[in-house]
């Protein structure tokens, strides 16, 4: 069977990582015990993900000029992933993100988006013709919101599968939601979406039904250890989470997404792609980092 071609369209942040008790509170100094910095960014840390799974993946990308985009760069030819359209901005700096990690595996982030913010429709342009010629397009709201509308509207117009991973949360309207074939929020962008509150299982399905009658072919909430949340032709199903030991969340909603798009990509269907996500994003949570915590295919401990 042909491999499937992934294009990712999204974000590259350098992720600043502080590990510490508790995450403060507004006006609170903590003293922590350790920092490190990691690549990542959600379109990033998804192209790595699928790279590192076996697929084959094209990430559309704008970096700074710099440093960090230097190693972007390089860190991305090395995963195997196709590099032809990162794009150099001259203007701006890569993005950065601020993340602190408490002794539980929760985190905050903070982004500085950069070059992100700039990544325009005209950036798309010259990749046109590979989206064309792809099967799957993933992309993610650390991006302009005209950018993803135009890639969306573009990849639906060639009928090829669209995975919109919802975040950071925001407002969609319903004509871009009505062309989107898996839509994965968590909670709150689940919440954000069907403007509800959001906080257990019961109101995850009521959110994802709402968000279905929106357009949507299919939704799938992802909820932590709980699991994901398949909800298709008015029908929800549970996907229990594999129970581990959690030491940092960094990135794995990013991983989950990622994991997805391969297993669809092989043929598997809905059902069986997000509990292969599911395992994979479970074995990321037990590293710190985003990519540095992404396991390889010979890493899974489930057939596939």
């Amino acid at each position: 069977m042909r491999v499937q071609k992934i294009i990712v369209v999204g974000s590259s942040n350098m992720d600043m990582i502080v590990k510490t008790h508790h995450i403060p509170a507004p006006g609170e100094t903590v003293l922590s015990g350790s920092f490190f910095m990691s690549p990542g960014g959600k379109g990033a840390n998804q192209a790595v993900a699928i790279a590192r799974l076996g697929g084959d993946v094209i990430f559309i990308s704008k970096l700074g000029n710099d440093i960090f985009g230097t190693q972007f760069t390089q860190l991305f030819n090395e995963e195997g992933i196709d590099t032809s359209y990162l794009i150099a901005d001259e203007d701006n700096p890569s993005g950065v993100a601020l993340i602190t990690v408490d002794r539980k595996g929760e985190n905050s982030i903070v982004v500085a988006s950069g070059a992100n913010a700039n990544l325009s429709i005209a950036d798309i342009e010259p990749a046109l013709n590979e989206i064309a010629a792809a099967d799957i397009l993933l992309v993610q709201l650390e991006i302009p919101m005209e950018t993803v509308n135009h890639v969306v509207e573009y990849a639906a117009s060639k009928g090829k599968k669209i995975i919109l991973n919802p975040a950071p949360a925001n407002t969609l309207s319903a004509e871009l939601l009505r062309k989107i074939d898996i839509l994965t929020p968590n909670m709150t962008e689940a919440g954000i979406l069907a403007n509800m509150n959001v906080t257990n299982l019961a109101s995850a399905k009521k959110a994802a039904l709402a968000i279905c009658q929106q357009g949507v072919k299919n939704v799938i909430v992802t909820m932590g250890s709980l699991g994901a949340l398949l909800c298709q032709k008015g029908e929800c199903s549970l996907f229990p989470g594999k129970q581990v030991v959690t030491i940092d969340t960094t990135g794995a909603g990013d991983v989950f997404n990622g994991a997805l798009a391969v297993a669809i990509a092989e043929g598997k269907d809905l059902e069986t792609a997000v509990i292969f996500a599911n395992e994979i994003a479970a074995i990321s949570v037990t590293r710190l980092g985003a990519q540095s915590a992404i396991p390889k295919r010979s890493e899974i401990l489930i057939k596939n």
